[in-house]
């Protein structure tokens, strides 16, 4: 038996698998992850648990999932931009607990590993995994394996800066593809247009809602053909298009996989958006010689992928 986990900012998320990868379990339970490590990990603990005692047969290996700068091989969260956790040897400290290998990942990368191994991206060698949500995440796989970089931050695609007089992001740069086509980027632009007296069904409900947007209410803007909601998606798309474009002339990848709540609410809808806008801005070949797929498991490739490398190393 293995054990997966997602950390999010939000929940933790986690699934009890068989040897032959099949889920049988699973759990979930907020993450506290603005209380502090103990807090979390109090969290956290609760969910491997509550799997673990669902199990009649021995666990062999858990793996996590968690944003932020991981150094994989030590077993180190370095920092976390939305989860209050620095410098934490969190293998370290599950393995303490809980006597089984732990081994740990950041949340993209196991993402995306769910999605090439058992998911939409299954079969390729070279691909481009992201994800849009409150932020846009990234995750690589050249030749066949997971590549990480350096100090194992590679794919943050998000923060790619794509326009130096831009908005500014949540990293602190300006311009990022984040900045843009994000729900927190597409947040700015409602909001701009709400300061500017713009009225429509679709921007009061992100007024209402305290400036916040929900992807339920883009669904149901588009479904009425708001026609702020499409300048939005359109302005947003085009934006990640670019960078992506740009990922594309760097790497000339296989398959461009998409997934993440918002493309999860509309892919059907943004994915020709976001074609078009690659196909205007990357070089011919290197277009025409790329896929592009949704992502197929939904908020379950972290802990899919999560499981595959506990039952790999």
């Amino acid at each position: 038996m293995y054990i997966g986990i997602d950390v999010g900012g939000t929940n933790i998320t986690g699934g009890l698998f068989s040897v032959e990868h099949e889920i049988l379990k699973r759990a979930k339970m907020k993450s506290r992850a603005k209380d502090g490590t103990a807090a979390i990990m109090e969290q956290l603990f609760k969910v491997i648990s509550e799997l673990k005692g669902q199990s009649s047969e021995e666990i062999l290996g858990i793996g996590i999932g968690i944003a932020g700068i991981i150094d994989s091989k030590a077993g180190i969260v370095r920092s976390s931009a939305n989860i209050d956790v620095v410098n934490f040897p969190l293998k370290e400290v599950v393995e303490a607990e809980f006597h089984i290998p732990t081994y740990i990942e950041n949340d993209v990368n196991v993402g995306v590993i769910g999605e090439w191994k058992y998911g939409g991206a299954k079969g390729y060698s070279n691909i481009v995994g992201i994800f849009v949500g409150t932020g846009i995440g990234g995750g690589l796989v050249l030749e066949g394996k997971l590549y990480t970089g350096k100090i194992g931050a590679a794919g943050e695609i998000g923060h790619i800066p794509i326009d130096m007089n831009g908005p500014y992001c949540g990293c602190g740069s300006k311009g990022c593809i984040e900045a843009y086509a994000s729900k927190t980027g597409m947040e700015q632009y409602i909001n701009a247009l709400i300061k500017h007296q713009h009225k429509s069904s679709f921007l009061t409900r992100v007024e209402e809602n305290n400036g916040r947007l929900k992807s339920g209410y883009l669904v149901e803007a588009i479904r009425v053909k708001d026609t702020y909601a499409i300048e939005v998606l359109d302005y947003a798309m085009e934006k990640l298009g670019v960078g992506i474009a740009g990922v594309i002339n760097l790497l000339n990848p296989d398959l461009v996989v998409l997934g993440g709540g918002v493309m999860e609410a509309l892919g059907d809808y943004l994915l020709p958006k976001i074609q078009a806008s690659c196909e205007k801005y990357s070089m011919p070949e290197l277009y025409k010689s790329t896929q592009f797929k949704m992502a197929t498991l939904g908020d379950d490739s972290g802990i899919y992928g999560a499981m595959n490398i506990a039952s790999q190393r």
